[in-house]
């Protein structure tokens, strides 16, 4: 069972058919991947996050913006922006948002170098992709936090 500090916070990388999520603590700002969530429609979706606010019991959350690479807000990125104010409505609180333009592909080098380069599984790896996206989405949270 995790130790529930009221310092906790759990990021999601928001995509359509999969949401990764992470949890850490921003000190020592340690970052660990979770099972993501893989659930189309939005009350599975809650429900799923509503069983990890209850296991994490987090002070705030983090959700990760998919900007364009000019700062532009394409659809996915309003998507993301709804699902952070749905978050909010929902469970009531706070949940920051974070420039995630380059998590995806970062997550992705980081996941083929502790794999050994052999990513074969499609399916697992964008399942476990979407977990690595939002712990670095996170890591970007504490970072931008302490300075």
């Amino acid at each position: 069972m995790p130790e529930r500090t009221q310092r906790t916070v759990l990021a999601f990388d928001f995509g359509l058919h999969h949401i990764g999520v992470a949890v850490g603590e921003p000190d020592p700002g340690t970052t660990h991947p979770l099972p993501g969530i893989h659930a189309r429609l939005a009350e599975a979706r809650f429900a799923q996050i509503g069983k990890l606010l209850a296991e994490w019991q987090p002070a705030a959350l983090v959700v990760g913006l998919p900007l364009a690479e000019d700062g532009a807000r394409h659809e996915i990125a309003r998507r993301a922006e709804r699902f952070a104010r749905q978050l909010e409505g929902r469970f009531g609180l706070p949940v920051a948002r974070v420039d995630e333009r380059y998590s995806s592909a970062e997550a992705e080098s980081r996941l083929r170098m502790a794999a050994g380069r052999r990513l074969t599984a499609k399916l697992a790896r964008a399942r476990a992709l979407d977990s690595y996206a939002a712990q670095l989405i996170l890591e970007q949270y504490f970072h931008e936090a302490a300075a």
